[in-house]
Parts: structure tokens; sequence; C-alpha cells
């Protein structure tokens, strides 16, 4: 594992927000969905997260969830997708979200 140092972490913006809306995204290639998110003061962003195996979209609206504000954007399919979702892969190698123990203001970064 490379070490990095902390002006390489302070980089990463990894920020909360607050999932508004998740839809289904049938031309995936693999299982995915849509995920609308609010992040405070950086606005509403767009993303895909192949975590269709531990979550439904009902079960995701009002989570919050924490992403990576500031890759480029990614261009899948017909799709552009604004920032990571991040998460774990469980011992199945399915995604369990990063989250927050407790609700937090949107756009708050990690530190």
């Amino acid at each position: 594992m490379e070490e990095i140092n902390w002006s390489d972490f302070e980089k990463v913006e990894l920020r909360v927000g607050t999932i508004l809306e998740a839809f289904e995204f049938p031309e995936a290639r693999r299982p995915a969905y849509k995920v609308r998110v609010d992040f405070g003061e950086l606005g509403i962003k767009m993303s895909s997260a192949q975590i269709t195996k531990h979550y439904t979209p009902a079960t995701l609206v009002g989570r919050q969830i924490i992403g990576v504000v500031n890759f480029p954007k990614k261009q899948i399919g017909k799709f552009m997708s604004e920032f990571l979702v991040t998460g774990f892969a469980d011992e199945n190698g399915d995604i369990v979200l990063s989250t927050v123990d407790k609700k937090v203001p949107n756009g708050t970064k990690l530190i």
C-alpha cells in the first residue's frame, strides 16, 4: 500500500449528502441505481451506484451518504455521473454504503 501525506488527503472532497431520489438504471452494464443527492451549498448532484443487493430505491431516499465530489464528471452511457458514491464491499463483494452515524448538514466535509 502506498502511503500518502496529509496534503494528499486534503485534496479529496469527501462530503455528506442526502439522497433525494433513487431510481433504476437499466442501461448500466451491472445492476445499479441512479441517485440524486443534495450536497447543501455544493448543490444537487447525480451519480450511479452498484448498490442493488442491499438497497431498494425506496430505502435510499432520505439516507445521508458520503461522496467524493471533486472527481471529474464521468460519462456512463447516456448518463453523466457528477460524484463518486462511497462504500465497502461485504463478504460477497456487494457494496454497503458509507454513511454517517448522526445527521449532519448536507455538504459537510469529512475532516
